[in-house]
């Protein structure tokens, strides 16, 4: 799987690092990718699974916590809904912040793109009819970048609570229907 460039610097060393995660450092580096996938790295999260078995009938996961493999998952699903949590409330503060900032606002609507305005358009029934619910919903939406969702909400709400926990739970939502799918499609074949 190949990363995007972000500002033309190539981030794929960071998702291969994932990827080939190992012991409880591995932990580590996965809620620091989820950290910064919430809010600067158009990276896909499904990554962190990578390192744990998910459904093989012989388990070659890199990650090896000594740990059986259901609860490794667990841990490894966990600690990437904490992380993107956490970079969801940085991803708040910036999105509602630049989302009303006179120069941001004012230099892309001479552009012709209104950003409070589209996201309202767009986000704002979604937001008034299911809340955060609506953003877990829309998290757990696997192959989604969440950075849009997440910078898209920004715009509209700004508890941090509440939108850390939303992230936390459509983040964990994600993987789960991810491993849910995997499992299922390693079954058929």
């Amino acid at each position: 799987m190949l990363a995007p460039a972000l500002f033309g610097l190539d981030f794929g060393w960071f998702q291969h690092a994932v990827e080939a995660a190992t012991g409880w450092g591995g932990i580590f580096l996965i809620i620091v990718y989820s950290f910064l996938i919430a809010f600067a790295l158009p990276l896909p999260s499904e990554v962190v699974l990578i390192p744990v078995c998910t459904g093989a009938a012989v388990c070659t996961g890199t990650l090896q916590l000594g740990l059986p493999q259901p609860v490794e998952l667990a841990v490894v699903i966990v600690a990437s809904g904490a992380g993107k949590s956490l970079g969801s409330v940085i991803a708040l503060t910036v999105g509602h912040g630049a989302s009303h900032s006179g120069p941001v606002v004012n230099t892309l609507r001479r552009m012709g793109y209104d950003p409070v305005e589209w996201s309202k358009q767009r986000v704002v029934e979604l937001v008034r009819k299911w809340g955060y619910a609506g953003l877990a919903v829309g998290l757990t939406v696997p192959g989604f970048p969440d950075t849009l969702s997440i910078y898209a909400f920004s715009v509209i709400e700004k508890n941090e609570l509440k939108f850390a926990v939303a992230t936390f739970a459509g983040s964990v939502g994600r993987l789960v229907v991810t491993v849910v799918f995997l499992r299922g499609f390693t079954a058929a074949v």
